[in-house]
């Protein structure tokens, strides 16, 4: 397989735009993940139940279901010249917003991480691979960004100061849940605790590179429906996580356990049970002034175990495909007009409303 394509089909968010992408040209595949899917999926039966009724009201015979050789055929004879980046963009999208690192994946990215499936997956990801759509997914940090508020235009706050004040609060933040999660919670993996999941701090300048596409590109998401971009310019020490040893070495230099607080969470989305770290964000800001994650890197790393050392290993979560952390006060709103989007409710777009 290669390189390139290896490296897209390595990360579960990777593999889900594949899939994504060849049930967006085929119906029945369509139909076939969403069956195969179902049975897979830790919830079937309880929070995720498949009602089929007929238009008379009753319940139809059980239609036959779709085998995983049968899906495999399907995606491997797709015929893929209709392929467009707004299809892509799409499949990128749905492969955000699926991700989840709180509890056990998905149907369907079990699905797709099965080697029935990965293997025909490779077919979409040789296709996807040098379209002028993934052309920005490798790039490097700009100068000049966007940082997003969830807010209109008739609540405008500025962009957030002092990041060493609020990396140090993080930090004891961080440390003082570590304690009492390790008094606290049980070793046990299996248990149902739940707690913080993601690997960043929060309350940073956080800045994407490409408007409106990277309202979309969001973890978790509310379903914000307004948005004020702020246009930012940043330069100085940057560093880029392409690789699972950019991120790896990081953890290495900067390394802070979480295996109390993290451990449950991320069994449940990994299935590996060890010891857990990720960087001291307060420390890495003494090296780096800023660490942005790109598009190839998040789809290849997003989601996994990420082996540290022997005995410890990472998770990349909660943090969105192509954006900017500013760990250091060298980021500043540009003199661009900030923008006023807006997502009308139903639709697959961002409209802009006003820029000012």
């Amino acid at each position: 397989m290669e390189p390139d394509i290896e490296q897209l089909l390595s990360g579960p968010r990777g593999r889900r735009l594949c899939l994504e992408l060849a049930m967006e040209m085929d119906q029945d595949i369509r139909i076939a993940v969403f069956h195969l899917g179902y049975k897979l999926d830790p919830g079937s039966g309880r929070s995720r139940r498949m009602l089929i009724m007929s238009p008379s009201g009753e319940a139809p015979p059980p239609l036959p279901e779709p085998t995983v050789n049968e899906l495999a055929a399907l995606i491997t004879s797709l015929d893929l010249k209709g392929i467009t980046n707004e299809l892509v963009q799409k499949a990128l999208e749905r492969a955000v917003d699926t991700a989840r690192y709180w509890q056990e994946p998905e149907g369907e990215d079990i699905l797709a991480a099965t080697e029935a499936i990965t293997e025909p997956l490779a077919h979409v990801a040789r296709s996807v691979v040098g379209l002028p759509a993934t052309a920005s997914w490798d790039q490097k940090a700009q100068p000049g960004q966007w940082a997003i508020d969830w807010r209109s235009a008739d609540d405008p706050t500025p962009l957030p100061r002092n990041p060493q004040h609020t990396l140090a609060e993080w930090a004891r933040k961080e440390r003082a849940m570590e304690i009492r999660a390790s008094k606290e919670r049980p070793q046990d993996p299996h248990a149902n605790f739940s707690g913080e999941w993601w690997s960043i701090p929060h309350g940073l300048i956080q800045t994407v590179a490409r408007i409106p596409e990277g309202l979309s590109l969001v973890e978790d998401s509310l379903g914000w429906e307004e948005a004020t971009t702020i246009p930012v310019s940043g330069t100085g020490r940057i560093l880029e996580i392409r690789t699972e040893e950019d991120w790896t070495k990081l953890c290495r230099a900067f390394s802070l356990e979480v295996t109390a607080s993290r451990r449950h969470d991320w069994f449940r989305t990994t299935g590996r049970h060890g010891r857990w770290v990720i960087p001291d964000w307060e420390r890495a800001a003494t090296e780096w002034d800023a660490v942005h994650l790109t598009v190839a890197g998040y789809l290849s790393l997003a989601g996994r175990a990420l082996r540290v050392s022997e005995h410890t290993a990472s998770v990349i979560a909660g943090w969105d495909p192509g954006s900017t952390i500013w760990l250091t006060d060298v980021a500043r709103e540009s003199e661009l007009p900030r923008q006023h989007w807006h997502h009308p409710h139903n639709d697959e777009h961002w409209e802009l409303v006003s820029s000012a």
